[in-house]
């Protein structure tokens, strides 16, 4: 198969009951795809806060300024980490669910936990690089937000460039983001 194919399923050959159907692994629109990525950021507060807050009372933090707020960054990293891992390899995010999107490998498979952690770690390119080019100036919130944006907006666009149209953090952890009917409860 060449680079550029679009890997599909064929709709004209119904599956057998011994073969089950292959899942259509054409990427969504970049829109749709940001969209949920947006959603999740607004649904991540609710982990931000309860995670937060948990940390804050049981660590006795009286203000944001305190020493362990390293601390409770690392804690963070490994609750979106537990959050995004655990989602993943059951298929979809609670975001993904309300865009219809779902998580699989290459294949068209549902990620081993090993893949989704991997996924995980490459998916903060979305912010490392404007943070590490920030880090050694005083930039103000508005600097910042803009950076950041920036950034984010250049990310979703590299997409465009790839074969496939999937982001390069999902190439590079052998993932897919594809479109999904609702999944079944089990």
């Amino acid at each position: 198969m060449n680079a550029g194919a679009t890997i599909h399923s064929d709709p004209a050959t119904p599956a057998s009951p011994s073969t089950p159907a292959l899942p259509d692994l054409t990427a969504p629109g970049l829109w749709r795809r940001m969209a949920c990525w947006t959603y999740e950021g607004m649904l991540l507060f609710a982990v931000v806060f309860v995670s937060g807050w948990l940390f804050s009372t049981l660590g006795q933090m009286r203000d944001a300024m305190d020493e362990r707020r390293h601390l409770l960054q690392a804690f963070l990293f490994v609750v979106f980490g537990l959050y995004f891992v655990w989602f993943w390899i059951h298929g979809q995010t609670l975001a993904m669910k309300t865009w219809g999107l779902r998580m699989v490998d290459r294949h068209g498979q549902p990620l081993k936990q090993g893949r989704a952690l991997l996924r995980y770690l490459l998916s903060w390119i979305w912010f490392l690089p404007p943070l590490a080019v920030m880090a050694p100036f005083k930039v103000s919130g508005g600097e910042a937000t803009l950076l950041l944006a920036g950034w984010v907006a250049v990310w979703a666009l590299l997409a465009r460039f790839h074969p496939q149209g999937q982001f390069w953090h999902d190439a590079w952890a052998g993932t897919r983001l594809i479109a999904s009917k609702p999944m079944s409860r089990r």
